[in-house]
């Protein structure tokens, strides 16, 4: 009986012993509170004095300009005075000046003198009477300002100014916490797992996850959800990458996570018989029952492209990834070891597409509802390694000449494919192909296509070369050398060709053969 009282109180001490660990983090969170308070406080009080200062200012900067008019009403006023006190001046010279001569023509004696000059005089001071009473003494111009300065609603508002505050708004989350237990990388796959901090009293809406490149560089977006674990699948093999992750609500954003630094797996030779031709394993039936479990459990959005090994692909959606998954070639060499290569799953771009294109089948499926060639673009860029991707021709009408190949991101989608030195193709009709880059024509070859062909695509961006094949067989020779940069699959078609996209693919055997890869 004491052993079994002495396991329920060790029990209950390791639950009392739990929640004392919580209440020590909660007064760390309270102690943080109390420092964030008075660096708020501070803060609020220099907003709330340059608020002030700004009304103040922007006042003063009124008085100014109110002054500025005032002046200028002044001085118009004051010039028109003047003006007018000028001419009363120079009026009422004139004015005396004629009085004085009729006053001393009035005291000659000589009738005859007077009688040639009075009829003049008479209407020369009609006439200076008559222009004194032409409004002549009456102001041109008031002594009142006519300006009303009305500052009534502006005291109004200086008294009704007050914070307003219609409730009290809801606080940020807490800084989520990395689970290190349950976060742990497999081949170049990374899981992650978070939890809000104990006695967190703030909901958090959604949480946002991020990673650097690989090679410490910026952090990026991987996922924004409800879920608090996530799998990030298409990174660099043998690389470092560091996490973190920050909580949202209306409210705002948290404080960012504590970093933590993950390493993915190394991509390993296995040693194998000798075998002739290359084949493609997916992971074991165990492998594969915990891989779609775990990405059960996880709600993704749709991340910004990642790098798997030195391709560049993008993170797909769930659904997609249980049916179209990341594979490992296993392809041999001369010596008999088998070397893992990555192979990458891509489809059809419709944002960077001619408007033209229309898709279907998840993107894998493309024609176009124009009689004009326009061209489309994969979702992948390749810079490194060795890349083979076929299209089968599902419809062919009226021998048109498709073009196949690769471009970079800023090719000319309104015209054939290889019209401009953005691309680098191969077109083909019903009875031979040539091929093309910057509108230049080179290596027609016997051998066309129809409904039901498959047209092969391989780039070795080791030995910098493209070249094609046609239903499994070579079409020519090497298309193009000297390739350097990122290159995205592409192909220029009308609306009498319809085409499938198949990604995923082994080297074939015609390259395989001769230039065995090396381990």
């Amino acid at each position: 009986m004491w052993k079994l009282h002495k396991s329920q109180l060790s029990q209950a001490l390791n639950g009392l012993s739990d929640r004392a660990k919580e209440a020590k983090e909660f007064l760390v969170q309270l102690r943080n509170m109390v420092q964030q308070i008075q660096e708020n406080s501070v803060e609020f009080e220099a907003c709330l004095v340059a608020q002030c200062d700004a009304l103040i200012d922007a006042l003063n900067r009124r008085k100014a300009q109110l002054l500025a008019r005032v002046n200028k009403e002044h001085e118009h006023k004051l010039k028109v005075v003047r003006d007018q006190i000028a001419h009363c001046t120079m009026k009422l010279r004139q004015t005396t000046g004629l009085m004085e001569y009729c006053l001393e023509v009035i005291k000659e004696n000589d009738p005859s003198g007077f009688l040639q000059i009075s009829d003049a005089l008479i209407r020369r001071v009609h006439l200076t009477e008559d222009q004194w009473g032409k409004g002549t003494l009456t102001p041109r111009m008031t002594t009142d300002f006519d300006l009303t300065l009305d500052n009534t609603p502006l005291l109004q508002s200086i008294h009704q100014l007050d914070f307003v505050q219609m409730k009290v708004p809801s606080p940020v989350p807490a800084t989520p916490m990395l689970q290190l237990e349950e976060c742990c990388t497999r081949n170049n796959s990374a899981t992650l797992s978070w939890k809000q901090p104990p006695l967190s009293a703030v909901q958090a809406e959604g949480y946002i996850l991020e990673l650097d490149d690989g090679n410490g560089g910026q952090f990026r977006e991987v996922y924004v959800g409800k879920e608090t674990m996530c799998t990030v699948d298409g990174l660099h093999f043998n690389s470092t990458y560091s996490a973190r992750v920050k909580a949202f609500n209306k409210s705002g954003v948290s404080q960012y996570s504590k970093i933590l630094v993950l390493q993915t797996s190394e991509v390993e030779s296995m040693q194998h018989p000798s075998h002739d031709t290359a084949s493609i394993h997916s992971e074991s039936p165990a492998e594969e029952t915990e891989s779609i479990v775990a990405h059960r459990r996880v709600r993704r959005a749709t991340p910004s492209p990642s790098r798997f090994d030195d391709t560049l692909l993008p993170l797909v959606p769930l659904s997609r990834r249980l049916s179209n998954r990341w594979c490992r070639g296993v392809v041999t060499n001369s010596v008999g070891i088998k070397t893992l290569v990555a192979v990458a799953w891509f489809t059809f771009e419709p944002g960077s597409a001619h408007p033209d294109i229309i898709f279907s089948n998840d993107n894998l499926t493309v024609t176009c509802n124009s009689y004009d060639d326009r061209v489309v673009l994969g979702n992948t860029g390749f810079s490194k390694g060795i890349h083979y991707w076929e299209l089968s021709v599902d419809r062919y009408d009226n021998h048109p000449d498709p073009a196949f190949g690769v471009a970079r991101l800023d090719v000319l989608k309104d015209v054939m494919l290889g019209k401009d030195d953005k691309a680098w193709a191969m077109y083909v009709d019903n009875n031979r192909s040539w091929f093309m880059h910057n509108n230049s024509h080179t290596n027609r070859t016997e051998g066309g296509i129809t409904k039901g062909a498959t047209i092969g695509v391989l780039l070795d961006l080791g030995r910098r070369i493209l070249l094609f094949s046609i239903n499994d067989e070579q079409q020519g020779p090497v298309a193009f050398e000297n390739l350097e940069g990122l290159f995205f699959p592409a192909v220029s078609l009308n609306r009498n060709v319809q085409v499938t996209l198949h990604t995923g693919l082994p080297v074939p055997d015609f390259y395989a053969a001769r230039h065995p890869m090396q381990s």
